[in-house]
């Protein structure tokens, strides 16, 4: 396999971040599930928790920036204790908060609040549903997702969330159940719309397609099956090189729950982090924008992940 870093070069004119419009926070690695293909390797044992401190830093960032977009992620965000606070105080410096729900998290005791929470403060929602099979969606996410995920659209349904003209914006996220690209995107979510409405009655915004990343546990799951190899040659032979112009990295900069800064959230999991002139992390209590803006992007092999096909980014397919 052709190294990335090779494909990159041959594309010309280097790989660096333009102006920031996004700022992922990963709020830890607790979760209520503990999905096959999770690159986070989340899930209900792990301990990783974005402290008040580093949520506080965050925010002394944000206050001192104009980034419109605030973007959580986990684990589970929800499930951090902090969560409220951040998008509420996210919220009440103007900046529009995007929340990744794995759905069930509405269940969990002493969550049932979070639908309305949602509602007031006006957050846009990322949901994970990666089929709309039963069979596949608790293959992937275990035995008896699919119900529950099912009913807890229908009630962000019942408050508005996926409604003509309300703005209460929910979005749906598809992976791949096996080690193979994504479908057309727009072609999938008209079938999305078209079954969920006729079988449950839900209504969504959109549906976003996300190339599943074989790294950390998805990676030791293709390789317990023999596939990792195969699914790397397909990554690469399917680079793409206009999705570069538009990849998440280029808009984005990633926080991880212990407070370091990162390109993406995939170097994250891959303990990439930025750094400064001596080597040191940067970290989001001491960090400025002059610091991230237009810097060089470190990349690697699971790159092609982003930039197979159409490509890939945490808002669904680059390129129609």
């Amino acid at each position: 396999m052709e190294p990335f870093i090779r494909r990159l070069n041959l594309n010309g004119n280097g790989f660096s971040r333009r102006v920031i419009d996004v700022l992922q926070v990963n709020m830890g690695k607790y979760c209520n599930q503990a999905c096959i293909h999770c690159h986070v390797e989340s899930g209900p044992t792990r301990k990783e928790m974005m402290s008040r401190e580093t949520v506080d830093a965050v925010l002394r960032f944000l206050k001192a920036t104009s980034i419109p977009t605030v973007d959580l992620t986990g684990g589970a965000p929800e499930l951090n204790s902090n969560f409220d606070y951040l998008v509420q105080s996210a919220v009440g410096l103007g900046r529009h908060v995007i929340d990744r729900c794995n759905l069930t998290v509405i269940f969990e005791p002493g969550k049932e609040y979070l639908p309305e929470f949602f509602q007031r403060n006006r957050v846009e929602l990322f949901c994970s549903l990666p089929c709309y099979s039963e069979e596949n969606v608790d293959k992937q996410r275990g035995k008896g997702t699919f119900d529950w995920s099912i009913r807890a659209l229908q009630r962000f349904n019942e408050i508005g969330y996926g409604q003509v003209d309300t703005g209460l914006l929910l979005n749906l996220v598809y992976n791949p159940v096996g080690p193979h690209l994504p479908p057309p995107q727009a072609k999938l979510e008209q079938d999305y719309k078209r079954i969920l409405a006729e079988q449950f009655g839900i209504a969504f915004n959109h549906l976003y397609c996300l190339t599943n990343m074989p790294i950390t546990r998805y990676a030791t799951h293709l390789k317990l099956r023999g596939e990792y190899d195969r699914y790397l040659e397909l990554l690469a032979n399917s680079f793409n090189g206009a999705t570069l112009d538009q990849v998440m990295c280029r808009n984005l900069i990633s926080i991880g729950w212990e407070g370091s800064v990162y390109d993406c959230d995939f170097n994250q999991m891959l303990d990439l982090p930025l750094t400064d002139g001596s080597g040191a992390r940067l970290k989001i209590s001491s960090l400025s924008l002059d610091h991230v803006a237009h810097r060089e992007i470190t990349t690697g092999d699971h790159c092609y992940a982003c930039t197979a096909g159409p490509g890939s980014s945490c808002g669904g397919a680059l390129l129609s």
